[in-house]
């Protein structure tokens, strides 16, 4: 057992030191004499072509560096549904190829050939985040430089996942990474580099940019970290890609109709609270408000970010969820509310006034004098001069040609009727204009309270989307 074992490890010894020095023997300058004349002799490259499938190398114990830039030309969706980004752009990867080199002296000052991709090793870079198979096309060639030097171009249609956070949409900024490694070797085989500076690929994407659609490119970051796998670590370079929603066309279609719609709402307390045409106009905006948002469901992200966290506090799995999206949720949550209530209002004050009118109940002695108190002279209402009724402030400037109490229209009230007017020696009419009175002066502060819970929301909405 221990001569096998040595003729084994003798045996790969002597394999090892054959494959180095075969190596070091095809580090050699390529014939190209007549290149520039009959073009190209692929015999000369077959050598490099047979070793497509290993590291080109001279010492395997010395990593390959392979530079990686890319330009981003497009950002084709952004489902925030499935928390996915897909992009399109071009991968360049370059690295030393040390069995490739000639002198362009003698090739008619040839620096630069074109190699089908398929004949040279290639790195196997892929992004992490990326959701798909990559689905290279075929037929990609590669520039190869007279000192060795390989550039190799590819398109790449990538969806990638990304942490979508729609909290602040329609004005929301998205951080998403591209993380680029090898698949297979580790930083003691291959270290990754940059061809570019970050300002650089981000003035070229920008430049090349082929959408002008929702989205626009706001910076590009790099990060180097190592990813462990078990004992073994890996080169990575992380790429933070910022973009920006376009607000525009969400603007114009969402949050302008809703605003005219509330406006509209608002300005339908100036109708006379007597006119039956208030609250049936309020019910039609109403209903169309609701078609509104049946309309615009399509227009909305499908989910959203936990509310909570957006308020300042924890998040997490259990932590609800604002659906379709979170501000703009709740700002027409808030709309069709303050809808919903206006309409309640209008109820509310078109059910007292008929009430004053048909069958008008007591009024409280603090009710009559809250009313005498918070009305102007021209508008206050007429009351009796009797000295029982000095206890409620009453003077005989209020008089406007009523009688005594206790009679209407020269007549003595009844005990019925008396007891109906709460013993205040009030008319029936004039108990009817107090309570219209009352209603009117409800109506003016529920319109007020309205607006300033109105004015409160909108800007509440409106600073958290600003922060």
């Amino acid at each position: 057992m221990e001569g096998w074992w040595s003729t084994t490890g003798g045996f790969l010894l002597c394999l090892s030191a054959s494959l180095l020095l075969q190596g070091r023997a095809n580090t050699f300058t390529i014939n190209c004499s007549g290149f520039d004349q009959h073009g190209v002799d692929p015999n000369v490259f077959q050598s490099v072509f047979n070793k497509k499938d290993f590291r080109p190398v001279i010492n395997f114990s010395i990593p390959t560096r392979i530079n990686i830039s890319f330009t981003l030309s497009a950002i084709l969706e952004v489902d925030a549904q499935l928390q996915l980004l897909t992009s399109f752009l071009w991968l360049k990867l370059i690295w030393n190829h040390p069995f490739i080199s000639w002198d362009p002296e003698e090739c008619g000052d040839i620096k630069k050939l074109t190699i089908t991709a398929e004949n040279l090793w290639l790195p196997d870079i892929f992004i992490v985040e990326s959701m798909d198979v990559d689905q290279t096309p075929d037929g990609l060639s590669a520039y190869v430089s007279n000192d060795g030097r390989v550039v190799y171009n590819k398109p790449m249609r990538v969806t990638s996942i990304c942490n979508l956070d729609i909290f602040y949409f329609p004005f929301d900024q998205q951080n998403c990474t591209l993380t680029f490694s090898s698949f297979l070797y580790t930083e003691e085989s291959m270290l990754l580099g940059t061809d570019k500076e970050v300002w650089e690929i981000m003035d070229d994407s920008r430049d090349l940019g082929r959408t002008q659609g929702e989205w626009e490119l706001l910076g590009i970051n790099k990060a180097t970290p190592k990813m462990s796998v078990g004992t073994s670590l890996f080169d990575q370079i992380m790429f933070y890609v910022a973009i920006r929603r376009r607000p525009t066309l969400y603007i114009i279609n969402l949050l302008v109709p809703s605003s005219f719609l509330v406006t509209i709402d608002a300005l339908s307390f100036y109708l006379p609270a007597e006119s039956d045409n208030r609250a049936p106009f309020k019910m039609t905006l109403l209903l169309g408000y609701n078609v509104f948002l049946l309309n615009i469901s399509n227009l909305l992200p499908a989910t959203g970010t936990s509310l909570i966290r957006g308020l300042g506090g924890p998040s997490g799995p259990d932590s609800s969820e604002c659906a379709p999206s979170c501000h703009l949720g709740v700002y027409f949550a808030l709309c069709l509310s303050l809808m919903v209530l206006s309409l309640l209002e209008t109820i509310f004050i078109t059910y007292l006034l008929h009430l004053a009118t048909i069958q008008p109940p007591s009024m409280p002695r603090w009710l009559h004098s809250l009313l005498l108190h918070h009305t102007s002279p021209r508008t206050r209402c007429p009351i009796v001069p009797q000295k029982e009724n000095t206890g409620l402030g009453l003077i005989s400037t209020h008089l406007s040609g009523l009688k005594e109490p206790g009679k209407l229209g020269r007549k003595e009230l009844g005990p019925k009727e008396a007891e109906l007017n709460g013993g205040s020696g009030l008319t029936r009419a004039q108990l009817v204009d107090l309570w219209v009175q009352f209603g009117h002066m409800m109506d003016n502060l529920l319109f007020r309270i309205y607006l300033l819970f109105l004015a409160t929301s909108v800007t509440t909405v409106l600073v958290l989307w600003n922060t």
